[in-house]
């Protein structure tokens, strides 16, 4: 008898690595997910895999049972119904490709009902929040310079966090004002950058980022102190400590400011279609949310100002 007959375990762990592994290289190739997206993918289906290796039920084995079980188990820890729904949508895309690669003839996630979920709306900064938050920066320090021109062009272009810490100098146009930005699955869009982001940009290029760069080469518009790119996590945390300055209490983070600038927009009577093309969003029903956000901000004003609200 083989070593990896006598080893089951073994053999189990080997073909849900192998399974896995093609799964995930196929969902970058052929949908271009972002390697953030491919991680999620990676982490949902090893805890269902761990879950199920203590039946001994192989991943590309598992029956519906096994997912209710599952299921079942993580509202037992509380899990919350957002985080749920997207591991049983990993599961669904996992159990759909096993069929189409014809390792299995069915597939056990049909007919699993996905978790109710809430309409989650953005927290959005006021204009008068916004503005405080990108006059909070130390503009005479070369990092403060570029923290004040991320800022700008965070709200200013709504760029997404990974789009503005990856930006590359090829993807920037002074000429014509705009940013040539690569969204999820690689789709490219152009965005006006507007004056004010536009203006904070060229100084930082002009003043800081040949100090952060200190002789070194590198084609990423923004830098560290030590000349390499920032990451999502420093910058949000550059956020965080921005808005404290700029005393504002209410949550923040990089994706706020991308929803500031659609409902603003929104509020300023921009065409929804063109909001979506700014964010780089695929389907209009994705931008629409920004409208009910901005409706209640109308409704607010209403209800505040007006003599017979």
């Amino acid at each position: 008898m083989s070593a990896a007959a006598a080893d089951p375990i073994g053999q189990r762990l080997t073909r849900n690595r192998a399974d896995l592994e093609h799964f995930l290289e196929r969902l970058w190739l052929e949908d271009g997910l972002s390697k953030h997206s491919l991680a999620a993918y990676r982490s949902d289906l090893a805890g269902f895999d761990r879950w199920l290796g203590q039946s001994g039920v192989a991943l590309r084995d598992a029956q519906r049972q096994h997912l209710l079980g599952y299921l079942a188990h993580r509202a037992g820890t509380a899990a919350k119904a957002r985080t749920t729904a997207r591991l049983l949508s990993a599961l669904r895309r996992f159990y759909r490709h096993l069929a189409q690669a014809g390792i299995r003839s069915d597939d056990p996630s049909d007919r699993v009902e996905s978790p109710r979920l809430g309409r989650r709306l953005p927290t959005t900064p006021s204009e008068a929040e916004v503005e405080r938050l990108l006059a909070a920066p130390l503009i005479l320090t070369p990092l403060g310079l570029r923290d004040r021109s991320m800022l700008e062009l965070l709200y200013g272009c709504g760029t997404r966090v990974s789009e503005l810490v990856g930006l590359q100098l090829d993807q920037v146009s002074l000429r014509s004002g705009c940013l040539r930005l690569l969204g999820k699955g690689d789709k490219e869009r152009l965005v006006p950058m507007g004056e004010p982001a536009m203006d904070w940009l060229q100084r930082y290029l002009r003043e800081s980022r040949g100090v952060l760069l200190g002789g070194r080469k590198s084609k990423a518009v923004y830098l560290t102190a030590r000349g390499k790119p920032p990451t999502r996590q420093a910058f949000w945390q550059a956020l965080k400590r921005h808005a404290v300055r700029a005393g504002i209490d209410k949550a923040l983070s990089p994706h706020t400011l991308r929803h500031a600038f659609a409902t603003h927009l929104l509020n300023h009577g921009a065409d929804l279609r063109a909001v979506q093309m700014l964010l780089g969003h695929s389907d209009l029903s994705t931008t629409q949310i920004y409208t009910h956000v901005a409706r209640e901000r109308l409704k607010s004003l209403h209800r505040r100002h007006h003599p017979r609200a």
